[in-house]
């Protein structure tokens, strides 16, 4: 009958144990003094050797001829717990026998001495799946255990088990395992097994694994089937989309082309593959391309090991680091929402549509990324020079020249032609403060301010109301919308002509601040030129809200008797 792979391949010694040197050589120093604990806690990921760890210790501790520290896997002890037929040896789920009960039978079990074997040995898988009342149940026997008593405890969780058994644990930290290490075991089951295992595919069943051995050897022996075992074989068997596809996708995301990157996950989609591992790789992706953005000098290591560092530079020379943080976030949160959607493909489409149209995404993020897009762009903007008229041009070949000269010989002296002064002097009347005025000012009067000699339009009225009306008529068309109401009544505003200056005093607050506009004044400008024949400028004031008192003659005052006022 065959065997899956990483059971066959599961170590029997110490020596065996791949990438844990650091508590291989522990244990055995351990078994070869003596000097031994009673309660052993190994932690560590899935697949790391926990309970591998575990089951080698058990036999190293019964057996009757260790060899270095490891068990001889020849002597009775070796052979009966690899065949299980030696009950002394125990191994319990904590998953499925969490209860209190279950730890109370443990108890009043383990006081009996071992019938077969030197060491009673109880090893707890999973340990933080016990229950609170399991736990104090378990503390008094763990605190003082007979001397044939020994409890290895192994857990993913260590943040669940309580402080009070830690603190009566031996701790043991199994770490995830380098990823070559990984590949390089992997050719060599391969070779062992007759299977042709690619070393690309072994790196990428190692960058799949994620640190796991148990991982990496279940993979191996799905895609085992494959005649020659490559990077295609991999993904074909994975459900994976591939690198280069995923590259694509991202790739036609950063051009913004909707169409072809929603076209590439039609074709995926047909092709069976499953949007949440899609967007997944794609956030692997991104995620490398951030790690090497961030920490260019940086090893390996921080790399998943699965895309070429030239396809992630690529990325970072067309990618802000806001922007890839931004798309790492809009992808997390599509993949947290196809968990409870009822239409997966939907929710990956509308997830590659906000990758290709971020404005459609309001946050934060999306907004740094667009500030930093901007900012990208103007510091890799070309830098021209700007003059003030063309005959500045004769100035930058002037100083462009002087690049040319060494250090110790002085420019020529200028022309009387060429302007003279201090070359850091800055021209200042490119920045004098802006006037409203200016824009109305009569620059090139007909008259030469000499009202007498301005030309008068023809029909021009000579009343100064008649005057102002025909103004106001002239202006109506090219006025916003309001403004008429305003200017024809007289409260509001009132118009005096004079030569070259159209006086306008309007009354204070709305009606002032709703004429005091540049386009306004300037429609009444061009409508009082074309009536009066004339270049005149626009005066604005405010119109005195004040009642002026009428004034009576002297005779009138005189009715008046002298009054008095007690």
């Amino acid at each position: 009958m065959y065997q899956a792979l990483y059971r066959k391949w599961r170590p029997k010694t110490f020596d065996e144990v791949v990438g844990q040197q650091h508590i291989t050589q522990t244990l055995k120093n351990q078994i070869i003094t003596g000097r031994l604990s009673h309660a052993y806690l190994f932690i560590g990921t899935r697949g790391t050797g926990k309970t591998s760890c575990a089951k080698i210790l058990a036999k190293a501790l019964n057996c009757h001829n260790p060899v270095n520290g490891n068990p001889c896997g020849k002597c009775p002890a070796c052979l009966g717990i690899d065949d299980g037929s030696v009950l002394d040896v125990v191994e319990i789920d904590a998953a499925s026998n969490n209860g209190v009960d279950n730890v109370r039978q443990l108890r009043e079990e383990a006081v009996f001495s071992p019938v077969s074997v030197k060491k009673r040995v109880y090893i707890i898988d999973e340990v933080h799946m016990l229950s609170t009342p399991a736990f104090n149940a378990l503390l008094k026997i763990l605190e003082e255990p007979p001397d044939h008593l020994v409890f290895i405890l192994a857990t993913t969780e260590i943040n669940k088990v309580p402080a009070t058994i830690l603190s009566r644990c031996q701790r043991h930290s199994f770490k995830r395992l380098d990823p070559n290490v990984i590949a390089d075991h992997l050719e060599h089951v391969a070779k062992c097994e007759g299977l042709n295992l690619e070393r690309k595919a072994a790196e990428l069943i190692a960058g799949l694994a994620e640190g796991g051995m148990r991982d990496a050897l279940s993979l191996l022996d799905q895609c085992s089937g494959a005649e020659v075992i490559g990077v295609d074989s991999v993904y074909s068997a994975m459900g994976l989309t591939g690198n280069r596809r995923t590259a694509q996708l991202l790739d036609f995301t950063v051009k913004r082309s909707t169409d072809s990157a929603l076209l590439l996950f039609t074709e995926l989609w047909s092709d069976g593959k499953d949007p949440t591992t899609l967007l997944g790789e794609l956030n692997t992706l991104l995620r490398d391309c951030l790690m090497l953005s961030v920490a260019p000098k940086a090893s390996d290591g921080l790399l998943s090991g699965r895309f070429s560092k030239d396809m992630l530079e690529s990325f970072c020379k067309r990618l802000t680091k806001a922007e890839m943080l931004s798309r790492i976030n809009t992808v997390s949160d599509y993949l947290a929402r196809i968990r409870d959607s009822k239409s997966p493909r939907l929710t990956a489409e509308l997830c590659i549509i906000s990758l290709c149209d971020p404005t459609l995404i309001e946050g934060l993020d999306e907004l740094r990324a667009r500030v930093s897009r901007i900012e990208e762009d103007m510091k890799n903007a070309p830098r021209t020079a700007v003059f003030a008229d063309e005959d500045d041009e004769d100035e930058e070949e002037y100083h462009s020249s002087l690049e040319d000269l060494p250090f110790d010989e002085a420019p020529p002296a200028r022309s009387e032609a060429e302007p003279a002064g201090d070359e850091d002097d800055l021209d200042l009347s490119a920045f004098t403060e802006y006037q409203p005025e200016d824009d109305f000012l009569d620059k090139a009067s007909p008259a030469q301010l000499n009202p007498d000699a301005a030309p008068a339009a023809e029909n021009a009225p000579t009343d100064n109301a008649a005057l102002w009306a025909a103004i106001l008529e002239r202006a109506e068309e090219s006025l916003p919308f309001g403004i008429i109401p305003i200017l024809t009544n007289p409260l509001q505003a009132v118009c005096d002509v004079e030569y070259d200056t159209l006086r306008l005093r309007v009354a204070p607050g709305f009606y002032y601040n709703t004429i005091n506009k540049q386009d306004v004044l300037m429609r009444l400008r061009e409508a009082a030129n074309l009536v009066t024949g004339r270049s005149l400028k626009v005066q604005l004031s405010e119109l005195s809200s004040e009642p002026v008192a009428p004034k009576r003659s002297l005779d009138e005052l005189k009715k008046f008797k002298e009054t008095r006022f007690i």
